[in-house]
């Protein structure tokens, strides 16, 4: 599907991953395990053509672009909207979701390569610096910006997990994916993989 998987060593052993430091801060402990999670999810979503990012498997009509768009939004929602209390922004404040629900798995499957991966290390650098911000105005006992139908407001750590464990679940569509467009499976991004 691509030229440039070529250069990615075969991965059958899991490539061992520097834990987070144990004298980091709870904060930078976390942040560390959310970028850990955004490395890997992006070494099995990149370097794909059209056919791979649009590629399907099994039953579902999930594809590796629709997902990458879809971790993009879940970035500005989760981060951006319900942490910071910031707007969407583009290219999401864009789109009427009421009438088009699926519009980022939709465009995912059929944007080019590269407008997909934009989208989402635009969403991803936003992310980073409004989780910067905030851990520092509020810590992480702080609240987020909205509050659950319950009347719960979740704390800025909440967020964090959330979007650890969003990023854990979505990693594992996207094995199964990857492994059906070319056979590239593994564990964990091999060292010199850089987002």
């Amino acid at each position: 599907m691509s030229e440039q998987l070529t250069t990615l060593p075969p991965m059958s052993e899991p490539t061992p991953q520097s834990p987070p430091s144990t004298t980091a801060s709870e904060a930078e402990a976390l942040c560390s395990v959310l970028e850990r999670n955004r490395r890997t999810f992006a070494w099995k979503t990149h370097g794909l053509d059209a056919a791979g990012l649009r590629a399907t498997t099994a039953a579902s009509s999930m594809t590796l672009g629709g997902l990458v768009k879809h971790v993009a939004l879940v970035e500005a929602d989760w981060l951006a909207v319900k942490l910071a209390g910031r707007e969407y922004g583009a290219p999401w404040d864009a789109v009427d979701f009421d009438a088009d629900s699926d519009w980022e798995w939709r465009t995912g499957a059929v944007d080019t390569p590269e407008d997909v991966y934009a989208v989402w290390r635009a969403a991803v650098e936003r992310s980073r610096q409004l989780v910067a911000e905030v851990v520092k105005e509020r810590g992480l006992d702080g609240p987020a910006s909205f509050t659950w139908p319950n009347g719960r407001i979740p704390s800025v750590r909440d967020m964090l997990l959330d979007m650890i464990e969003e990023y854990a679940r979505h990693t594992g569509h996207a094995d199964i994916l990857r492994e059906a467009v070319d056979g590239l499976v593994g564990e964990n991004a091999p060292r010199d993989f850089t987002v």
